[in-house]
């Protein structure tokens, strides 16, 4: 019979975003690293669609209260997602990333570490850049945005916060394992925001703590402050926004490695710079993310390496830097949901 992680991966592999083979079957070790071989059967049994342990239980023939026990403690461990609605819990597969890496926030060890490390580069190539729709997206902070432009609420940090009902705040999984393994950088911990289902599951397994509007601001203001990248997931009505560094970030720094990440990225818009108003002071170039900006007598921006995200322009001590618009044909209007972004994925990758 087929390694049941091997079929596990096969199984991952299968959902949009994607769980790549590798020569070495490095997908397989992280694997055994996270799952037994019950957990990973049991995790088989569902799909990306909520269902009740019931509804399970009646379509794939096992018994609902082994299945019930097993599920809980598997969500528990961050191996698949749990969502409550209408006084019923609920059950569905959780992809590799985002998923089951970033909900193992608070079970990291230095070895699992360095395996999904090194497994990185293969998801983010055959999970990421082969793929038109990404899983997420960048945006600026209002204030690196003129304010003659028209701007849609999913553009903008501080109105996805603001329209949510639900908000919980994490420290960065991808900071948080950079220091165990004695690497990373010293940028705000506690950076990752998510929203409505997601937050509940978040604060449920342990991984965040609730918040208000209010301090959500603070914390968005202060990751700025620090030179941090906004990435909310690709969709108009997003459940989370990462704030991100290029030295630990997996995807940013996979980036960063690219000739032309601005290509890799969904954004609206780049940088610019005034060189009249420019003193070449360097301050854009140690918060640019993407060595994206070169200081010779003034600062100049590699449009092939920008993404957009307006780090310069708030770092800018004489407003020399601007974010411009991209022309309409070029403009990027994410997916209205979730569902709607991996189905798009799905698609590309010709799963469905």
């Amino acid at each position: 019979m087929t390694d049941i992680y091997k079929q596990l991966a096969t199984f991952l592999d299968n959902l949009p975003a994607g769980y790549p083979s590798t020569d070495s079957g490095l997908e397989l070790r992280i694997l055994k690293r996270l799952f037994t071989p019950e957990e990973a059967a049991a995790a088989m049994t569902l799909t990306m669609i909520p269902e009740t342990v019931a509804a399970v239980a009646a379509r794939t023939g096992r018994d609902a209260a082994q299945l019930e026990t097993l599920f809980a403690e598997m969500a528990a461990k961050g191996l698949i997602f749990r969502i409550s609605k209408r006084d019923q819990t609920l059950f569905s597969a959780a992809q590799f990333v985002v998923g089951i890496w970033e909900y193992h926030l608070n079970s990291l060890d230095e070895g699992l570490v360095q395996d999904v490390n090194a497994y990185m580069p293969t998801l983010l190539k055959k999970g990421w850049l082969e793929n038109e729709t990404k899983q997420l997206r960048v945006v600026p902070v209002s204030k690196s945005l003129s304010a003659d432009m028209a701007v849609m609420p999913y553009e903008a940090a501080e109105a996805i916060l603001k329209g949510q009902s639900k908000i919980v705040v994490s420290p960065c999984i991808c900071r948080k394992e950079q220091k165990l393994i004695g690497k990373g950088c010293d940028k705000p911990m506690e950076t990752c925001f998510s929203f409505g289902a997601a937050a509940f599951y978040y604060e449920k397994n342990g991984l965040g703590r609730s918040i208000d509007k209010a301090e959500a601001l603070e914390i968005l203001k202060a990751g700025v402050d620090a030179g941090l990248v906004l990435q909310p997931g690709n969709q108009q009505k997003t459940s989370n926004i990462c704030m991100c560094c290029g030295c630990c970030c997996g995807i940013l720094k996979n980036l960063k490695t690219l000739d032309k990440p601005a290509l890799a990225v969904h954004t609206n818009y780049f940088a610019k710079v005034v060189e009249a108003d420019c003193i070449g002071c360097g301050d854009c170039v140690a918060r640019c993310q993407m060595d994206a900006i070169v200081l010779d007598d003034v600062a100049r921006v590699d449009a092939a390496r920008c993404i957009g995200c307006g780090l310069c322009v708030t770092g800018c001590p004489t407003e020399a830097m601007r974010l411009s618009e991209k022309n309409a044909d070029a403009r990027y209007v994410p997916p209205r949901s979730v569902l709607e972004t991996y189905m798009n994925i799905a698609k590309e990758r010709g799963l469905i």
